[in-house]
């Protein structure tokens, strides 16, 4: 499964793509450095939550927001896979009743 770090650095980049903010420009709301935001957004640096709060408030959202990350289709069948085969016939039966409500 893909790196929760990756997960969240890339939905901080698609948030400020989004709001046609440059890194530069996100470093300087955050007085962060550009290096740094783009570490971020990769994945690779370990940011406190002062920092993602710095970040929320410059982009102007909240930190659920911040933290609300999609999943590719490939990576939300393997988390729905996982239970389904481990799963024993009421909780396979739910699972069904539940996806049928939500496919109608």
């Amino acid at each position: 499964m893909t790196d929760v770090k990756k997960l969240i650095g890339n939905r901080i980049k698609t948030l400020r793509q989004v709001r046609g903010i440059s890194q530069e420009e996100l470093a300087e709301k955050t007085s962060l450095n550009t290096k740094y935001i783009s570490s971020i957004e990769r994945g690779k640096a370990n940011p406190t939550l002062d920092t993602f709060i710095k970040i929320a408030d410059a982009l102007k959202l909240g930190i659920p927001e911040l933290f609300s990350i999609e999943y590719e289709p490939k990576e939300l069948a393997q988390l729905i896979a996982g239970p389904i085969s481990e799963g024993d016939s009421t909780k396979l039966q739910l699972a069904a009743k539940v996806l049928n409500a939500i496919c109608r």
